[in-house]
């Protein structure tokens, strides 16, 4: 049973690093330091190293800042691009790392695939957002994601199956609502 609970942890932090990779990445690391909820095997440990817990807290409030801003938001996501999939190995590799039986190269590649996806539905509904509305709900849509990832890194941490049962929700509400966007188009467009 730990085994399948590590994997849904491995599953809901990766996908919120596609939203935020430092949130879940500092998440993880507090637990790891402070906490015996989450432990880290070699190399992974490092993340609760004092050092890093502090780059990872200055760079989540830059990224929490520049997020919210209108055209360096997309700036940011062009960048995070790289970033946020590397988090979502990490924190795949991490958490999965306590189970024997996932070979270390296929959770990196879980890792990357599911940042990755999430980041690029990020990046591609971001512009359009900001289009659409002038730039005015970006910081709102900012908020929300980084609500979501912190929700979902939480419950992830606590509770794993319900992280990934909200994670599920999330997205097939986004696609539900993407797909009545593309519905409601004009013909030709």
């Amino acid at each position: 049973m730990d085994a399948l609970l590590n994997i849904f942890t491995a599953f809901g932090l990766s996908s919120s690093a596609g939203l935020n990779a430092y949130l879940p990445l500092l998440m993880v690391a507090l637990t790891a330091r402070f906490t015996d909820l989450i432990t880290l095997n070699e190399p992974w440990n490092v993340l609760a190293n004092g050092w890093v817990i502090g780059v990872l807290a200055v760079l989540l409030v830059v990224e929490m800042l520049v997020d919210k801003v209108p055209a360096v938001d997309t700036v940011n996501d062009a960048i995070q691009t790289f970033v946020r999939p590397v988090a979502g190995a990490i924190l795949f590799a991490a958490s999965a790392g306590t189970i024997g039986d996932v070979h270390p190269v296929l959770a990196v590649i879980c890792g990357l695939l599911l940042a990755g996806g999430v980041h690029a539905v990020k990046a591609t509904a971001r512009p359009v957002v900001t289009g659409t509305t002038g730039g005015l709900l970006n910081p709102v849509v900012s908020v929300v994601e980084d609500a979501i990832a912190f929700v979902v890194s939480l419950l992830s941490i606590l509770v794993p199956v319900l992280g990934l049962l909200v994670l599920i929700l999330v997205v097939i509400w986004l696609l539900r609502r993407r797909r009545r966007r593309t519905d409601s188009w004009p013909a030709g467009w």
